[in-house]
C-alpha cells in the first residue's frame, strides 16, 4: 500500500482510449469533409458581417437566413453561400455594405444573378474570407489584452465560479449579473430561452420575454459583455461571459459570440443529438465549424456530458461520460484548439442516499482532472436530486464545492438552495456565492495536503470506470460512432441517424467548386 496525491490510473489505457477516439473522429471527419449546412452557411455570412434583418410579413427576418434560402432554392447552395456573395460583387460592382443594402431592400437576388468568371470569383470570395479574419483576429487581440490588464481570476490557483443567470429579460439578467460579480461570481451565464436549440434562426435585437432564459441574440451579447467590462474595470478584474452554442443555429452563434466577446461556449453536438432530437449529421457538421471559430476566437468550449446523468444512473453511466470526453477532446483537437481551451464537462450527479457516494464523487471528480490535466474542467453542481429543501440543497452544494477545490477543477458550476423551487432570486445566488467564497477560499491548496491510498475505494472505483470506458469506446469504433448513437450508447438516449430536427438542412458539397475559405484559415484538421 502506498499514498500519492495522484490516484494509480493506467496511462497505457489512457493512450489506447485516446487512440480510439482519434479513429472514431475519423468518421466524423469524412461527414464533414463531403458536406456542409445552412448552419454553416449562415455562420460564414455573419463572419463576414451580414447580421441585419429585414421586414416579412411584419417580422424580422434573419439576412443571413433570406440569402442562404434564396440560394437553396436556386440550387446553388452546394458551391457555398461565400462563393455566390463574391459572385454578387462582381455582378453588381459593389462591395459588402451596397450589397447588403440591396439585398435588404430585396433589389438583389443572389439566386438569380448571373454566374461571373470562376476562378475571379473564387479569388474574390478568399479575399474577403481573409479580411473577415484578419479583423476577427484583431478584435481578439484586444480581448486577450484587456484580460492581461485586469486581473484573471483564473491565476488564483481555484475553480472559477460560475452562476447563471435566467430572467428572460436581457435588462434584468444585465442587474441581477453584476450583483453576482460584485458577490465574487467569475464566470456569468446567460440561460437561453427554453427551446431556443430548435429554432433554425438567430432572433433580432435586445429580448426581454424569453421563457426559462434570455433568448441568444447579438444584441444581448453586446449589452451584457459592456456591463461585465465596466463592472470589471471598477474592480479590476476580468469576468467571463458564456452563453449557449449548441442546436441548429452552433456555427452562427459561435461566430455572433466571438464577434461579441464573449469567453466561454457550452458546446457539445451530442448534447443536442441526445437531449434536443436534433439530426447527428447537421449537428456534428456544424459542431466542427463552431469549434473552429472558438479555437481561433481564444473562447473557451464547454461540453455536456454533465447532462448524462439526468437520464442514467450516475453511478453505473461513468463511462458513458468518460468515453464521450475522449471524442470530444478528439472533435476539439480536430478544430485545431488547444486543450487549454477545452473546459470539458462532468457532473457531482449521483444519489445522496448510496453509501460511500462522496467517495465516489471524488474518484470521478480525480479521475477527470488527471486524465484531462491541461484542461479547465467545467464541474456541475448536484440538480437531479434536489427536492426543495433547501437546506439539504445547501448542503450538497458545499460537499460539490469542497470537492470541486479538492479535485483542482477549472470551473465550478454554483448550485443554489433554491434549487427545484424557482429561479434563483438575487439573494439565493449570494448566498451560494458565499458558500463557494468560504470553501474555495478557506481549501486552496488541500490537494497537496493528502494523497490517495493505491489499493483504496477511491482508486479502485476511479479505475473501473476507466476499464469500462475502454471497453465501450472499443465496441463504439467497431459498431461505427453513427450507430452507437442509434443504439443508446450515450446517456440511453437513442436517436436515428436521418431523423430529428434540422436534417433537411445538411447537403453535399460540390467537390472542387465548394468555397468555404475560412476551415484553411481557422486551421481546420480535417
Amino acid at each position: 500500500m502506498s499514498y500519492s496525491s495522484e490516484l494509480p490510473l493506467s496511462s497505457r489505457k489512457i493512450a489506447r482510449c485516446r487512440a480510439i477516439a482519434a479513429s472514431i473522429g475519423k468518421q466524423v471527419a469524412k461527414l464533414v469533409h463531403e458536406n456542409s449546412t445552412v448552419g454553416t452557411e449562415r455562420a460564414v455570412l455573419r463572419l463576414l458581417g451580414f447580421n441585419e434583418a429585414l421586414e416579412n410579413d411584419s417580422l424580422l427576418l434573419p439576412l443571413a437566413n433570406h440569402m442562404v434560402d434564396s440560394l437553396k432554392r436556386a440550387d446553388r447552395l452546394h458551391q457555398g453561400v461565400l462563393y455566390w456573395v463574391a459572385n454578387a460583387m462582381m455582378s453588381e460592382g459593389s462591395d459588402l455594405d451596397r450589397l447588403q443594402a440591396g439585398l435588404l431592400n430585396r433589389t438583389v437576388d443572389l439566386g438569380t444573378l448571373p454566374e461571373q468568371n470562376p476562378v475571379k470569383v473564387t479569388r474574390l470570395a478568399e479575399k474577403l474570407a481573409k479580411e473577415s479574419y484578419d479583423g476577427l483576429m484583431r478584435y481578439r487581440k484586444g480581448r486577450r489584452q484587456l484580460l492581461t490588464q485586469q486581473k484573471d481570476p483564473l491565476k488564483e490557483k481555484r475553480p472559477l465560479k460560475y452562476v447563471i443567470v435566467a430572467t428572460g429579460n436581457i435588462f434584468e439578467d444585465v442587474t441581477q449579473a453584476k450583483s453576482a460579480v460584485l458577490d465574487g461570481a467569475d464566470v456569468i451565464a446567460v440561460i437561453r430561452s427554453t427551446a431556443q436549440s430548435l429554432i433554425d434562426y438567430v432572433p433580432q435585437g435586445t429580448t426581454t420575454e424569453g421563457f426559462g432564459g434570455t433568448y441568444a441574440t447579438q444584441a444581448n451579447f453586446r449589452l451584457m459583455r459592456a456591463a461585465l467590462d465596466e463592472l470589471g474595470a471598477e474592480l479590476k478584474k476580468y469576468v467571463r461571459l458564456t452563453n449557449y452554442c449548441s442546436g441548429l443555429c452552433m456555427s452562427e452563434i459561435a461566430a455572433l459570440a466571438s464577434l461579441e466577446g464573449l469567453d466561454c461556449l457550452l458546446n457539445d453536438a451530442m448534447y443536442g443529438i441526445l437531449f434536443r432530437d436534433i439530426n447527428m449529421r447537421r449537428t456534428l457538421i456544424d459542431q466542427h465549424f463552431s469549434r473552429l471559430i472558438c479555437s481561433r476566437s481564444g473562447i473557451w468550449i464547454m461540453t455536456g456530458e454533465d447532462n448524462y446523468m439526468k437520464t442514467t444512473d450516475a453511478v453505473e453511466s461513468g463511462d458513458q461520460v468518460l468515453a464521450s470526453q475522449f471524442i470530444n477532446e478528439r472533435a476539439a483537437l480536430n478544430a485545431g484548439m488547444p486543450t487549454s481551451q477545452m473546459s470539458i464537462g462532468h457532473a457531482m450527479e449521483m444519489d445522496p442516499s448510496y453509501d460511500q457516494v462522496i467517495l465516489m464523487e471524488i474518484a470521478r471528480a480525480q479521475m477527470t482532472r488527471q486524465i484531462f490535466p491541461d484542461a479547465p474542467l467545467k464541474y456541475m453542481c448536484n440538480t437531479k436530486y434536489k427536492t426543495g429543501d433547501i437546506f439539504t440543497s445547501h448542503a450538497i452544494d458545499t460537499v460539490f464545492n469542497f470537492i470541486g477545490s479538492f479535485t483542482n477543477q477549472g470551473v465550478i458550476l454554483l448550485g443554489m438552495p433554491t434549487e427545484a423551487v424557482h429561479t434563483p432570486w438575487l439573494q439565493d445566488r449570494s448566498l451560494s456565492i458565499r458558500d463557494a467564497n468560504y470553501i474555495l477560499g478557506g481549501s486552496t491548496g488541500i490537494s497537496q495536503e493528502f494523497g490517495y491510498r493505491s489499493d483504496g475505494f477511491i482508486a479502485k472505483f476511479a479505475a473501473k470506470v476507466l476499464d469500462d470506458a475502454l471497453i465501450l469506446l472499443e465496441k463504439i469504433d467497431r459498431l461505427g460512432i453513427y450507430t452507437a448513437i442509434e443504439r443508446g450508447y450515450f446517456a440511453d438516449v437513442k436517436r436515428p441517424i436521418d431523423g430529428g430536427k434540422g436534417a433537411d438542412g445538411v447537403f453535399e458539397i460540390e467537390r472542387g467548386r465548394y468555397v468555404n475559405p475560412f476551415f484553411k484559415l481557422m486551421g481546420s484538421r480535417i
